[in-house]
């Protein structure tokens, strides 16, 4: 790692490093200090339910986050402070997360974290607090395109740690103050980086289950979050036929094979939740593939506007190889995108992001097929 310039005489930018205990954001922090920024470190209080400081086995967010966030920062030398935004964090995320499942939808609450808590809120203080930059150990990459002035979102070098379908929702000015180190690096870099430089995370493994939700029940969580209890009802085929009982339709999503409690001689998966009717459909895994979709809340990053049908690569899932469609632009705040082959699963409540080779064009929310 270079060492920080300085010209005499200039003053240094100042940048808030969001430190989430993990490795990543620990060589984001010691990447931006040796380009001759002025940081502090600021680690997040998300939520209440880690109250003994155990740390999750695959989660994040935990005290022990903090500590190991707090260790990297006093190893850098940074002033180190944590921002408790449990408020935000429960009417932003956790509160969406529960009201798109109830809806029958599939919600991405990592995404709404960095729509409404990193970028918005975070961001927001640090612009109070009279900073110039948001730093994250996000894996993607900010570039400003020198012909249009707009600032333009692409993905990581390391493609396998590529993070950019989780930052398509970052506006111009968020992606304007928004520094991201680690775009032009790979984990094994990065892990190095670490280990020379003393931290006790170098080894950390990256965090991967919803941090409010580290035992992976959604629905328990849900019926322990809102006092409710969500009713059980009948699984069917597709002909109505009931095959079983489901535990409450807030348990499934569509494509899920796991835990339907329905035994066969073939394979069977979710293809449709019926609110009204209190239903679970089961089918074969043909019944899940589809062609178009339509998508709302949309959020376009290299260009304005969608003027008329556009080719582009698309992903309806965080781990989903982007796939060929003709994407095109039904209103202020909608997209239809059609696919050149049907795609399994394209799941409500997920995000669909549109891709120019590395490049971001934006995306939106999946509501319908």
């Amino acid at each position: 790692m270079r060492e920080a310039r300085q010209t005499p005489g200039t003053v240094r930018q100042k940048a808030v490093i969001a430190m989430s205990g993990g490795v990543d954001s620990a060589v984001a922090a010691a990447l931006t200090l040796g380009e001759g920024y002025d940081c502090i470190g600021v680690t997040l209080k998300l939520t209440d339910v880690d109250p003994a400081g155990e740390r999750p086995k695959r989660g994040c967010c935990s005290l022990a986050d903090v500590n190991d966030a707090r260790q990297a920062a006093y190893k850098l030398g940074l002033p180190h402070y944590v921002l408790n935004f449990t408020g935000p964090f429960r009417d932003e995320v956790i509160r969406r997360f529960v009201e798109t499942y109830e809806a029958g939808r599939t919600p991405n609450p990592c995404i709404d974290c960095n729509r409404y808590i990193k970028f918005e809120r975070l961001l927001y203080r640090a612009r109070e607090l009279d900073f110039d930059v948001l730093v994250t150990g996000h894996y993607a990459r900010i570039e400003q395109d020198r012909g249009s002035g707009r600032f333009l979102l692409k993905k990581a070098l390391d493609q396998k740690k590529d993070q950019s379908y989780v930052l398509y929702c970052l506006n111009q000015e968020q992606l304007q103050r928004t520094r991201l180190p680690l775009g032009g690096k790979t984990k094994a870099q990065v892990r190095e980086i670490a280990a020379e430089l003393g931290f006790a995370n170098a080894e950390k493994p990256d965090s991967q289950d919803i941090c409010f939700v580290p035992d992976g029940d959604y629905g328990g969580f849900m019926e322990r979050w809102t006092g409710k209890v969500y009713p059980a009802g009948n699984i069917v085929d597709g002909t109505g036929k009931v095959l079983g009982k489901h535990r409450g339709l807030v348990r499934y999503t569509i494509g899920q094979r796991r835990g339907l409690g329905v035994a066969g001689n073939k394979p069977v998966y979710v293809t449709a939740k019926d609110l009204a009717a209190n239903t679970l459909t089961l089918g074969p895994d043909a019944a899940l593939y589809s062609k178009t979709f339509t998508a709302v809340d949309i959020n376009l990053i290299a260009l304005p506007r969608l003027e008329a049908p556009l080719r582009a690569r698309v992903k309806t899932r965080y781990l989903q190889a982007e796939q060929w469609a003709t994407v095109e632009q039904t209103g202020e705040d909608s997209l239809r995108v059609e696919f050149d082959e049907a795609q399994r699963a394209i799941t409500p409540g997920q995000a669909a992001v549109l891709y120019d080779g590395d490049l971001v064009l934006g995306g939106g929310t999946i509501r319908s097929g």
